[in-house]
């Protein structure tokens, strides 16, 4: 038996905004953009490489989803972006003016930043000590 997650769903205001932060300022790809109705499309992005999981941005419906868009986890870190190369992504997210909101630090597990996108939810940025 094999299982696997395959979308995690994150609330945005605005489609065109978060997939231009996603694939601009964090360099995923657009893997489907897909319109369901007027106003609802199926919207996922994924880190380059990322082969089974992928984020599926949801446009917030109605004022109890909206009022949870950056803040789905309550202040926690939500979502964590493993790299390769910590320092080059770091450099890069900085150059497009991504806020961290915890400077780099050295922990038992590897070497980790906070970061948040553009609503304001909070990420790891990780590389894995080898």
């Amino acid at each position: 038996m094999k299982q696997y997650i395959a979308h995690i769903t994150l609330l945005v205001n605005d489609y065109d905004d978060a997939i231009q932060f996603y694939t601009e300022k964090l360099a995923f790809d657009l893997i489907e953009d897909t319109p369901l109705s007027e106003t609802k499309r199926w919207v996922l992005v994924a880190p380059k490489g990322s082969k089974e999981c992928c984020l599926l941005l949801a446009k917030a419906d109605g004022e109890e989803q909206k009022k949870h868009v950056g803040n789905q986890t309550g202040g926690r870190v939500s979502l964590f972006l493993y790299t390769d190369d910590f320092w080059r992504d770091h450099a890069n997210m900085l150059a497009k003016n991504i806020k961290f909101v915890r400077e780099p630090k050295a922990e038992p597990y590897g070497t980790v930043a906070v970061f948040a996108d553009l609503y304001g939810n909070l990420w790891d940025l990780i590389q894995a000590n080898a």
